[in-house]
């Protein structure tokens, strides 16, 4: 069984003209997570395993550096993984979840990326804010660099 994605959650989408075995192999190590995941921020850690650590690392125009980190928190090869995106030095009550999801649709992959969980992070207020603050930070860069990855190497 997957991860639930509740009500607070952004989400962004793609389809990719090849199979789900050949998109999973781009999640199965930091290198290959870097190459796409890591665009538009850095991939600092990356361990493909439930239990394993996840942490980006975000630029801001003023200089400063965003750092996020969590536990894999579900990893299904070919299908899911999941990981907690704490913001560190933030005080949330608890981290919101990345979950990426792989599903066989018309021949080839739907590759939805989400990040949820909100709910945890705060009461509603500070959960509805956080929501509408990652909602304006997610852009379909990193789900397009994945897409140069595996169409442009599968043609």
């Amino acid at each position: 069984m997957g991860t639930e994605i509740g009500a607070f959650a952004v989400r962004r989408s793609i389809w990719l003209d090849v199979g789900p075995e050949r998109v999973w192999r781009e999640f199965e190590d930091l290198e290959h997570m870097r190459a796409w995941y890591g665009t538009g921020h850095t991939l600092v850690a990356y361990e493909p395993r439930v239990g394993g650590y996840v942490e980006t690392s975000a630029g801001m125009p003023a200089g400063e550096s965003l750092r996020f980190a969590g536990p894999v928190t579900h990893y299904e090869p070919g299908r899911e993984l999941s990981f907690e995106q704490d913001w560190l030095g933030r005080g949330w009550d608890a981290a919101p979840l990345i979950t990426l999801r792989l599903t066989p649709a018309h021949r080839g992959t739907l590759v939805e990326l989400f990040h949820h969980a909100f709910e945890r992070t705060g009461d509603i207020a500070v959960a509805a804010a956080n929501l509408r603050g990652f909602e304006e930070g997610w852009t379909m860069r990193q789900l397009e660099a994945l897409r140069g990855r595996v169409e442009g190497a599968a043609r």
